[in-house]
């Protein structure tokens, strides 16, 4: 019986998905919602910035925060409640970098702020934020991530050892406000594809290729990942053609994946990338 009720469940939910792509879900209302955003000063992090606060309502309220010191962390989140006397109901998990290095050349503190801020900050910012929104059983969890947490390429070993981290750090929360039946807190994975925002300049795969998947416009991807939040979508890949990677990745022998790669030139897609730092140090 449990096998009949979880093969329904199954087929359910890939019907649903489906009539998903084509008709689109009511969006949540988020007027009055209590949004804190890390990173809010880079691109991408400024963009949702105002596109949550056209969403909310209401006004910015700009804190600074080193969100790899979890003392900082704790202080400020009781800071925001303090000023603000009400609890942050969304938390977006946005700020990341990247070491820029090939790893061998690489100082080790380079590689080590890459994981203390795309990794360990995200455990400090979940313990700060995270229990009121249990308690409320209200809230909504946004993870911004990276297509290289889900599939990898060469000489950015610090980036993509991260945003795996992230994308397994995101997913394990998941399943454990489902498991407890926390169903009011949702979670949003953000995988996309390389923004231009000049994080990794010059990074480069083959022309043919290239004319399909560019690198997003900022603005586009902002627009994608709200339109994924607003209806509880729990993963969004930008732009929907990689996630063909992440399918081929788990069904394809491992040298299969390496001759795709090579072929669309993603196997040293960053190396023009590295080689570009070098010269502007």
């Amino acid at each position: 019986m449990d096998l009949q009720m979880m093969l329904l469940d199954v087929i359910y939910f890939i019907l649903r998905g489906s009539v998903r792509i084509v008709f689109r879900p009511r969006t949540k209302p988020i007027d009055g919602e209590l949004v804190l955003i890390t990173g809010s000063g880079g691109v991408l992090g400024r963009l949702f910035a105002l596109e949550l606060v056209r969403e909310a309502g209401g006004k910015a309220h700009p804190y600074r925060v080193d969100v790899t010191n979890r003392v900082e962390v704790y202080c400020t989140a009781d800071e925001v409640r303090t000023d603000l006397g009400r609890n942050v109901t969304m938390l977006v998990n946005n700020a990341r970098v990247v070491a820029r290095e090939r790893l061998m050349d690489c100082p080790d503190e380079l590689v080590e702020r890459t994981m203390k801020v795309n990794c360990h900050a995200l455990f400090w910012m979940t313990k700060a934020f995270v229990p009121q929104m249990k308690e409320q059983n209200h809230g909504h969890i946004i993870t911004i991530a990276s297509v290289l947490g889900l599939f990898s390429t060469a000489c950015v070993e610090d980036y993509c050892a991260s945003k795996f981290s992230a994308v397994g750090f995101h997913e394990s929360l998941a399943h454990e406000l489902l498991t407890e039946e926390f169903d009011g807190v949702k979670t949003t994975l953000v995988c996309p594809y390389i923004v231009d925002t000049g994080m990794f300049d010059r990074c480069k795969i083959r022309d043919e290729v290239a004319l399909f998947l560019a690198p997003l416009d900022p603005e586009y991807c902002v627009e994608q990942a709200m339109n994924a939040i607003l209806i509880d979508q729990p993963l969004v890949c930008i732009p929907r053609l990689t996630y063909l990677p992440v399918i081929s990745r788990a069904l394809l022998p491992w040298e299969s994946n390496v001759v795709t790669y090579r072929f669309m030139g993603s196997d040293k897609c960053m190396y023009p990338f590295i080689e570009n730092e070098k010269k502007n140090d």
